[in-house]
């Protein structure tokens, strides 16, 4: 079997052509299919158009969550409550096209144990566009681990990289990368990344600025190196400023411009003390993460399900409405 996960969050204006077109897909693979949507604290009435869906569609399931949780707590449930022999992540916007999924298949098939999806091209507005280029070339120098870049959650992993990814315990998750750490025989499908077919982004730019520190401080120290760097180089310049001190005061040097030089001055301690804060604000979010880490909160709780849906390990607070 194989099972297309797609978290959900006020997309009920996308849903009806979501899913016409992965049934589509599903008639064409010539294998059993299980479409599951994670609901993700909609409040649009994409949860009742869901459940009103799994009574018509036998491959259909929902899990709901308690409220909004965020969009890799959403994946994270879907990946967990899948039970194909491999599982298909993508967005719920269409713009990760589901007519790419039959070639993840048949390079599945032919032995690819991880298949991700590798953008060729992106239809964004011009603001967002610069964004994810600035986030890739910045993800490109500070990443530690050969992470496929151009490549987001888009993908199928076969059930047993799956289940290694599942093992992995952080609650800061940016899984394309936890999917690349996972190794197991990976291969890239390209496509062309369309516009959202309707509505307006769910992700704002808080949010994926969000996305893009969880990527970096989860697969790299750079930024901590980086800020151990800056503090090294103010240091070194203290030390060569006191040594031209007191060579000028050992020579005999007059030094009064030294002392009325306020702007230098000010410059410097201006300088000094943006340092020291973007260095406690680099600690700052690694202790963050640790701090989530040690509280070790649910990602999600399930509220309900609806459809031949499993319920995720781990997940609490469920109650099941079993609509077949």
């Amino acid at each position: 079997m194989i099972s297309i996960v797609v978290p959900i969050f006020n997309e009920i204006e996308i849903l009806p052509e979501l899913h016409r077109r992965l049934a589509a897909v599903a008639d064409r693979l010539g294998e059993p299919v299980e479409l599951l949507f994670v609901d993700d604290g909609s409040r649009d009435g994409s949860a009742a158009w869901l459940d009103a869906k799994a009574k018509e569609d036998p491959r259909v399931g929902v899990l709901h969550f308690s409220r909004n949780f965020g969009h890799q707590p959403a994946c994270s449930a879907g990946l967990e409550a899948a039970r194909g022999d491999a599982v298909v992540l993508m967005d719920g916007d269409l713009q990760d096209p589901p007519e790419v999924i039959p070639e993840m298949v048949k390079a599945w098939k032919s032995g690819a144990e991880v298949v991700f999806a590798k953008r060729r091209a992106r239809d964004e507005g011009a603001v967002r566009g610069l964004a994810f280029k600035a986030f890739y070339a910045v993800f490109r120098r500070m990443s530690e681990f050969p992470i496929p870049l151009d490549a987001g959650v888009f993908g199928l992993m076969d059930r047993r990289a799956l289940d290694a990814l599942l093992r992995l315990p952080e609650r800061s998750r940016f899984l394309p990368g936890m999917r690349a750490w996972v190794g197991f025989d990976q291969q890239a499908v390209e496509y062309d990344r369309e516009k959202r077919a309707a509505g307006a982004p769910k992700q704002n730019f808080a949010r994926l600025f969000r996305y893009a520190l969880d990527g970096i401080t989860s697969f790299s120290y750079r930024p901590l190196r980086i800020a151990t760097l800056l503090g090294l180089s103010v240091s070194g310049f203290a030390l060569l400023y006191l040594a031209r001190v007191l060579a000028f005061w050992f020579l005999g040097i007059d030094q009064t411009d030294v002392i009325r030089g306020y702007n230098t001055l000010a410059a410097s301690v201006l300088f000094l003390g943006g340092v020291q804060l973007l260095t406690i604000g680099v600690l700052g979010e690694y202790v963050g993460r640790i701090y989530e880490e040690a509280k070790r909160r649910p990602l999600y709780i399930v509220r309900s399900r609806a459809g031949r849906c499993a319920l995720p390990a781990g997940a609490e607070g469920e109650k099941h409405d079993d609509r077949q």
